[in-house]
Order: C-alpha cells, then structure tokens, then sequence
C-alpha cells in the first residue's frame, strides 16, 4: 500500500508510528528516495506500506513547477509493483496533484462513498478528472468499483443514496455494502485494522466479504 494523503489515516491505522518515521512518501515525490527505502513491513501478513507523514501537505507547492511532476509516483512505484500482487494507493479526499499522481500510476479506481449527502457531490468532479487523466496521462485506467460505506439502514437518507449511486452507476457498485459499526470506529485507535482489531466483528466480516468480491472480479 502506498499511503500518499498527508492525513496518513491508512499509515497510523496500520499502527506506524508518523512522527518516528525518517523517510516517506514525501521523499518519493521529491526524489531523494527509492521504494525499497521507504516501504516498511506492517502487522499484516504480506501487507507492506509506503507510509505518508504531514510533509506531503506542502508537497504539491513545491512539485508544482517540476517537470513530468503527474508521473512521479508512477515511475516510482514501477520499480516494485511486479513484487507485490496488489498496490493499493490512499489518496487525499481533494483532487489535486498528489491525486493525479495516484491516477497517473494506477490501472484501475476504487471509489468509497460515504451513505450521506454530501459525499455525493464531488463524485461527479472525480469522474471528470478520472476521464481527463484517462485521455492526457493514462489510457488503461478504468472504474474497478464503487462501494458504498457508513451504512445505516435504520435511515432513509442511506437508503436513497444507495439507490442514487446504484442507478448511476450500475453494475460497478459492490454487492458488499460496509455498515456503520462500533468495532471498525474503534480499530484505528488502536492503531490496527479491523481484522487484527477484532476479526469476528461485522465490520471485519463485510470486509472479508468484499475482499472476496474484489478478487472474484479479478
């Protein structure tokens, strides 16, 4: 995984320390670093991490009259995606440069989306950028999928926007809908995922569940 939103919520989620860290994914973008110097091994079998510290917040500005600067974090992570079956990519929630980066450099997107109002307003300009990157930057990149998260069905404000996605989207949206539960709140403050945290839970449950969704499609 390659964590490069400067919130790092997938980084201390995995329970590494940020503030310990000597080299991140800032070091990959301003190219003072490879990969196999900055990816550390986390709790979970196979499962390393490129991790994120604050330092990506100010990283746009300073890569913002770097040549080729949209293809940073794919010429990086080249050099060991063969090693890996999968690499996931964290972006931040805006679509700027370090957005485009992750674009640039995946072959497909996932994209969550939360079951409240909101969260539905900027899918319309992530699927405009997704295009735009898909004619300048990366031919191959496709929608993998939509999942829908923070699911309560006791409201019918999820309900409605689980309808609304569903149409727009059809059959790109997972079958696999994450629900709101106490035990996948709690995880990440304890520095662990859920399935560490408490795989017998819901929450480590339909992820489990989406896990095998996603590989079915694969």
């Amino acid at each position: 995984m390659a964590d490069i939103d400067p919130q790092g919520n997938a980084t201390s989620g995995l329970g590494v320390n940020r503030i310990e860290l000597d080299k991140s994914a800032y070091d990959l973008f301003t190219g003072e670093e490879e990969p196999g110097s900055v990816i550390r091994r986390t709790d979970v079998p196979g499962l390393d991490i490129v991790p994120s510290t604050l330092e990506l917040a100010g990283a746009e500005i300073e890569l913002a009259s770097r040549e080729g600067r949209e293809r940073l974090l794919q010429r990086k992570l080249a050099q060991v995606r063969d090693e890996y079956d999968f690499v996931f990519i964290d972006t931040p929630p805006s679509l700027g440069l370090l957005t485009v980066n992750a674009l640039t450099a995946a072959d497909t997107v996932m994209i969550p989306i939360q079951c409240e109002y909101y969260a539905l307003e900027g899918v319309g300009q992530l699927m405009k950028t997704i295009q735009l990157v898909r004619a300048r930057l990366n031919s191959r990149l496709q929608l993998e999928g939509v999942l829908l998260t923070m699911f309560d069905g006791r409201t019918n404000l999820s309900i409605q926007v689980v309808d609304e996605v569903k149409r727009h989207f059809k059959e790109k949206v997972y079958k696999t809908v994450i629900p709101r539960n106490v035990r996948l709140s709690e995880a990440p403050s304890y520095g662990m995922p859920i399935g560490l945290y408490d795989r017998r839970s819901r929450g480590a449950e339909v992820y489990e569940e989406l896990a095998r969704e996603v590989l079915a499609h694969e």
